[in-house]
Parts: C-alpha cells; sequence; structure tokens
C-alpha cells in the first residue's frame, strides 16, 4: 500500500487551526464566548483594560470576528449586562412559581436565589450593577431585561404587602428598600467587608433571613425553610 504525504508550510497550518476554530462557533457560540471572555477580562482589568481585540484574542478568533455582533466595547458591555439580566430573571421566575402559594417563602427564595446568583459568577454580577456600561437607554435589551427583573421584583414584594409581611407603601419604593438591604449583603460579603466573627457563626443564608426580618411588620418573620 502506497502513502502519499502533502507537505504543508506551518504557516498554512496555523490559518487551517484558525479557520476550523471559527467554523468551531456556531448557532450563537461565538457570541457567548465573546461574551464570557469579554466577562472576564473586563472583571479583571476594568473598562480600560478591555477592547474586542483582546476579547477576540481571548477567545481565540480572528481579530475582526467581534465586529460581527458588537459595533465597540460598550455594545459588549450591554451584551454582557442583558445576558445576566436574562439568566437572573429567569431564575427568580422559576422560583416565583414555585412559591406563588406563599408570598414570604417567595420573597425569602427570591432574595436566596439573587444572593446565589451573585455568589456564583461575582465578575458577571459586578459588571451588570457597575457604572461601567454608558448611555443605557441606547441599548434597548439591556433596559427591557434590566426593568422585568426589577418588575418581577415589585411583583413578589407587592404579594408579601397584600398578606400583610411587608408594610404598606408604594410598591416599587418598597421593592428598593428589599433589594437594598440584599444587595447591601451581597457587596459586603463580595468585598470581604463582613467581620468574621460574623461569618464564622453564621451562614450565609442566615444573615439573609436576619435582613429580611428587619423589614418586616410585627408579628411576622422569615423562617430558615430549605
Amino acid at each position: 500500500m502506497l502513502y502519499f504525504y502533502i507537505s504543508i508550510p506551518s504557516y498554512q497550518w496555523l490559518q487551517l487551526m484558525e479557520m476550523a476554530k471559527k467554523n468551531s462557533y456556531h448557532h450563537g457560540d461565538l457570541k457567548n464566548a465573546l461574551i464570557k471572555a469579554g466577562t472576564e477580562i473586563l472583571a479583571k482589568n476594568g473598562v480600560g483594560g478591555l477592547s474586542l481585540r483582546q476579547v477576540a484574542q481571548k477567545a481565540g478568533v480572528s481579530h475582526t470576528a467581534p465586529y460581527a455582533h458588537f459595533a465597540d466595547k460598550q455594545a459588549l458591555i450591554a451584551a454582557i449586562s442583558t445576558e445576566g439580566f436574562r439568566q437572573l430573571h429567569e431564575q427568580v421566575l422559576v422560583v416565583a412559581d414555585d412559591y406563588a402559594a406563599d408570598p414570604a417563602r417567595q420573597l425569602l427564595e427570591t432574595a436566596w436565589t439573587y444572593v446565589q446568583f451573585a455568589m456564583n459568577d461575582p465578575d458577571q454580577f459586578k459588571i451588570m450593577f457597575s457604572s461601567v456600561l454608558e448611555k443605557e437607554k441606547e441599548y434597548p435589551d439591556f433596559v427591557e431585561m434590566s426593568q422585568k427583573t426589577f418588575q418581577q421584583v415589585v411583583a413578589v414584594v407587592a404579594r408579601c404587602q397584600e398578606v400583610g409581611v411587608l408594610q404598606e407603601g408604594p410598591g416599587e419604593l418598597t421593592a428598593v428598600t428589599v433589594w437594598s438591604a440584599v444587595h447591601g449583603l451581597i457587596a459586603l460579603l463580595l468585598e470581604g467587608q463582613i467581620p468574621r466573627a460574623v461569618l464564622e457563626q453564621f451562614s450565609l443564608r442566615q444573615m439573609l433571613i436576619f435582613s429580611l426580618n428587619q423589614l418586616c411588620r410585627p408579628g411576622f418573620s422569615f423562617a430558615d425553610s430549605q
């Protein structure tokens, strides 16, 4: 049996490998890969260290590939934040549906979902709630998804107000108050600002429940149900 070998210059091998890598991205995989790479770079180097060229390099594609999805790095940041809110919104909807018959538990589990989301992906979480995205109104997908997420929180809070768990008042303002308590706890955790003595005595869920209980009307409290 005869074997024929074709000699291909090394630079052509590199080109073929690059083409194969680019072809491996399909059905939105390239966009997701760029978002993931952008999240990692942004979290590590900040907005000043982010560029579409660096994102392309980290994702292993040509330097022009990102422009098929993003006009500039602000568009990429908007996509990172939008994807984060989409994931958070989906998770909150599942929890809200699971505990629809129990408003207090619904609020507790919604807050716990928010905490877990932040702990599982702190880089994306920090980007979502930072000021690195300029001119937010220019990105309607981001505006829509972030507002949908907040309105879901408003709906959960309103149900708790209806049954007397939370005090009466403007629904959106009350939602901001609850959100502030939970978000503040997360921020302290992510920045390592909670004293070790507290962390050694109480679990994260216990700290969350204690925070929520400070907002309850007299005679009501959130129980630690697993």
